[in-house]
């Protein structure tokens, strides 16, 4: 692993946008923090009731989609296999798996998300991750996912 790569601590929005391809309204992560290699990291996802899916999740009782919650540990999972190949930006990444999803406490307006991701198994372009989604240190969604850099 790149040295540079192995002592970047954080990436921030700029940083992120730079890496993923996703854009509002579809960025689920607003930072990544504790980043040490591809090992581990943590996504930061700042949930405001501004953001369109809360118009019909669910009018009058706005909830966080479950999905969502997903795709943010999918994105960030993504952003530490592009940063541990010391690549400034793939021409793909891919979602390849979702496995164990389980979804604890409902996440609302006004809650900061941390998904904590864990590197489970590596290899060539391939990254597997168990992640937790965390709301105030509890969590809310956890699952297992998998990642894929392609550049073709």
């Amino acid at each position: 692993m790149d040295d540079a790569v192995s002592k970047l601590g954080s990436a921030d929005i700029a940083e992120i946008l730079k890496l993923l391809p996703h854009r509002y309204p579809f960025l689920m992560i607003d930072r990544v923090i504790d980043i040490r290699g591809d090992e581990s990291g943590v996504g930061i996802k700042n949930v405001t009731f501004n953001e369109p899916h809360f118009q019909g999740h669910f009018p009058g009782n706005p909830v966080f989609p479950g999905v969502l919650l997903i795709e943010g540990m999918a994105q960030t999972g993504g952003v530490l296999c592009i940063l541990a190949t010391g690549q400034t930006k793939p021409k793909s990444v891919y979602f390849m798996t979702i496995n164990k999803a389980k979804f604890r406490k409902p996440v609302l307006p006004g809650d900061t998300v941390e998904f904590h991701m864990n590197r489970i198994a590596q290899r060539r372009n391939m990254w597997w991750y168990g992640c937790e989604a965390k709301v105030a240190g509890s969590v809310v969604a956890e699952a297992e996912v998998g990642a894929m850099i392609n550049d073709a």
